[in-house]
Formats: structure tokens, C-alpha cells, sequence
């Protein structure tokens, strides 16, 4: 399944990714359309999930676009080495790894069932602009 690549206005002085030989490696994404944050605010702990999927999908959108700019044509990206999601949650929050899996659901859906290699899911006291989720990768081309 294609999906069509958004722009990614870094929020600071670096670039959204970055390509060596046939690693790219992007920065951290937060859930931004258009340079601007959709989602904010702590993941609380009594929280239901759901609440938070949108938010980490375009997060995860916005990783999976800065990476494939980096790509030439007849090149796609294959597997995601590195997966990290980081979780402005308070800490009582408990269900990281289940969160993190919103992040690997929608990568399958755009790269296969097997694409996914290492993740961390790590709960953190803040993000910038306080946004509840930071994505980032590490992906193979071919």
C-alpha cells in the first residue's frame, strides 16, 4: 500500500531525516499537520487507549513521510530497524508497549507483517510543546 508523502516542517535547526547509504534515520515526529500540533497533553493513566491511536498514528505518519523523502525513485523503504515511541505519560501509566503497538499496526499496514525489527516504548516526564507522543526510525532501503 502507498501512501502519499506530507511534507515535514522541522520544528527547530536539523532535518526531519536523513539518509546513509541505505539506512535513513529520521528525528523525532510528533502528531503535526502542516507544522502545527494536532494533539497535546499528558497520557493520563486511567485513559482509555483509543484516545490516544490518532495521535500516534500521525506521529508515526509523519516519521514514515520525513523517511521516505529520503528515497530515490524505484526505491522503498523495507524494514524498520529501530522503532521508538516516546510517551509524555504520567507514572502511573502502565500500558506503554500497548500504545507502541498503534505505532507498529500502522507500519505493517504500509510496509508488511514483517517489517517491524526492534522497538522502545518509553514513558517520559514531557515533550516538546507537550505533545502526548514522539516517534522516530531507523529504516532500510532497497
Amino acid at each position: 500500500m502507498s501512501m502519499k508523502i506530507q511534507p515535514i516542517i522541522p520544528q527547530g535547526k536539523y532535518l526531519s531525516a536523513i539518509r546513509h547509504r541505505d539506512l535513513v534515520y529520521t528525528s523525532g515526529m510528533t502528531p503535526r499537520e502542516s507544522g502545527k500540533l494536532v494533539y497535546s497533553g499528558k497520557i493520563k493513566a486511567n485513559d482509555s487507549l483509543h484516545l490516544h491511536k490518532e495521535a500516534i498514528q500521525l506521529a508515526t505518519s509523519n516519521a514514515l513521510s520525513a523517511a521516505q523523502s529520503c528515497l530515490h525513485e524505484g526505491e522503498r523503504l523495507s524494514t524498520i530497524l529501530q522503532l521508538n515511541v516516546f510517551l509524555n505519560a504520567e507514572k502511573e501509566f502502565l500500558a506503554h508497549a500497548k500504545l507502541a503497538d498503534y505505532a507498529s499496526e500502522f507500519l505493517i499496514k504500509y510496509l508488511g507483517v514483517n517489517c517491524i525489527g526492534s522497538r522502545v516504548a518509553i514513558g517520559v516526564e514531557s515533550l516538546p510543546y507537550n505533545a502526548p507522543v514522539e516517534i522516530s526510525i531507523t529504516a532500510t532501503v532497497v
